[in-house]
């Protein structure tokens, strides 16, 4: 197993292999063994991904079988993934939105929470998300963010759908311009917590805040 602590503005992999500037790319200039390990080529051990902006943890799996177990793993809810995300509101202390996302019919990037009123006859995903409120302070909540499911942009588009969009989210801040001075939005990785594929016993690492992050919940005085 490989745990990489990606940055922000670095998207996972590309679709391509004219695509450069990815995690993909950094991880087979450092191990060119894994472009033998995953589904295509394209995936180098690479289990699951982040956002573009999204910044935090990232699985890598040195080994087919290793890849094929995590692979499963995720299918079956197995694996525990912590995010912490600083969004616009006093979110209540704790609670679970558990809404189906769509890709949204007018504007492809987005995905679109559905409510019963506004499902309509196309695919659809279930998306479960768990939250817990860390700290609050001038109209802002650092929350704790457990991703039950894992469907593209789940995190970003539930908040958005409640009335609390991610802090400098421009796809999904519901017209909010002020960013506190990022340049990218506030959602983290924070830890995930898997079962070792050689002898599964629980295995949690975690990544520390990233430092532009962590200024601004220390301008705020919120704790963490």
């Amino acid at each position: 197993l490989l745990f990489v602590d990606k940055p922000a503005g670095l998207p996972t992999h590309g679709f391509s292999g004219r695509d450069d500037s990815t995690l993909a790319n950094f991880l087979l200039a450092r191990s060119p063994e894994l472009a033998e390990i995953g589904r295509t080529r394209w995936d180098p051990g690479l289990v699951h991904r982040l956002d573009r902006d999204t910044s935090g943890l990232v699985v890598v799996a040195k080994t087919q079988a290793a890849f094929d177990n995590l692979r499963s793993q995720f299918r079956r809810r197995r694996i525990k993934k912590i995010y912490w995300a600083l969004v616009w509101g006093v979110a209540p202390p704790q609670g679970m939105i558990e809404l189906p996302l769509a890709h949204d019919t007018r504007d492809r990037r987005r995905m679109r929470a559905l409510t019963r009123s506004t499902r309509r006859k196309q695919r659809t995903w279930n998306a479960v998300t768990r939250y817990r409120r860390m700290d609050h302070s001038g109209g802002l909540s650092l929350l704790e963010i457990d991703m039950e499911t894992g469907v593209t942009h789940q995190i970003r588009s539930h908040m958005g759908a409640i009335g609390h969009p991610i802090v400098a989210d421009t796809l999904y801040g519901g017209g909010q311009t002020e960013n506190l001075g990022l340049k990218r939005h506030f959602l983290h990785a924070r830890s995930l917590t898997i079962l070792h594929p050689d002898d599964g016993r629980a295995l949690t690492v975690e990544a520390e805040l990233a430092s532009e992050l962590a200024e601004v919940l220390r301008r705020l005085k919120l704790k963490f």
